[in-house]
């Protein structure tokens, strides 16, 4: 049985917080991959934040759970990947948890993450965490829009295949998520983009950076 001594931990901290303080070289290629779901929040008439689950490729699943099984039983609860979970919340601050609300142009501002937990299942490792917005907006803002991507495109994020964007309870009616690429891609964006199907395939590049954009009727 393999048990995790507090240097397993701390090594396995140091190899995750690799990941979220890399320097990248301006053509680097993803080195690991996410799949995004994502429900929008709703608190007292009012968009609230944004309730993650990030699903890693299988790759870095395999490297960030390793030996973490303490009681070696060949599953991971939340209590053996909790230092885990908060190794990658604590790395993704300098980020801003690769997350871009705005309204129109305008930038909003993220609090602190909570309610935040891995799950590993069947192979697949997932990060849950609630983002919240520093000021929530109100529901039926018009030009509410967000992204979840890494500029440098060494993490790929791509939305989910099956519905990757949710509106929680307290969403008014009709109110719904459109997702849409960047109007003004950057020259350097196309030919990033471009290099990255050219290389890998499907739907990539530039492809991460898609807006989701919430529209609701006007009252």
């Amino acid at each position: 049985m393999t048990m995790l001594t507090k240097s397993g931990i701390f090594t396995c901290a140091a190899a995750l917080l690799a990941v979220f303080s890399r320097v990248v070289p301006a053509a680097a290629h993803p080195h690991v991959w996410v799949d995004v779901k994502t429900a929008v929040v709703y608190e007292a008439g009012k968009i609230a934040g944004f309730q993650h689950a990030w699903t890693f490729d299988e790759g870095y699943a395999t490297m960030a759970i390793e030996g973490l099984d303490r009681n070696g039983d060949g599953a991971y609860d939340r209590e053996e990947l909790a230092e885990l979970a908060q190794v990658n919340i604590d790395g993704l601050k300098e980020f801003g948890y690769f997350t871009y609300p705005k309204i129109g142009e305008v930038a909003l501002n993220t609090g602190a993450p909570k309610d935040y937990w891995l799950d590993y299942t069947k192979g697949i490792l997932t990060l849950h965490f609630t983002l919240p917005l520093a000021d929530p907006v109100l529901a039926g803002a018009q030009g509410f829009n967000f992204q979840v991507m890494d500029p440098s495109f060494y993490i790929a994020f791509e939305l989910a295949k099956d519905s990757p964007v949710t509106l929680a309870a307290g969403a008014p009616a009709d109110c719904k998520a459109d997702v849409s690429l960047p109007a003004d891609e950057t020259e350097d964006a196309k030919r990033l983009g471009d290099a990255f199907l050219q290389q890998f395939g499907g739907d990539i590049g530039i492809g991460m950076a898609r807006i989701i954009s919430i529209s609701c009727p006007a009252s």
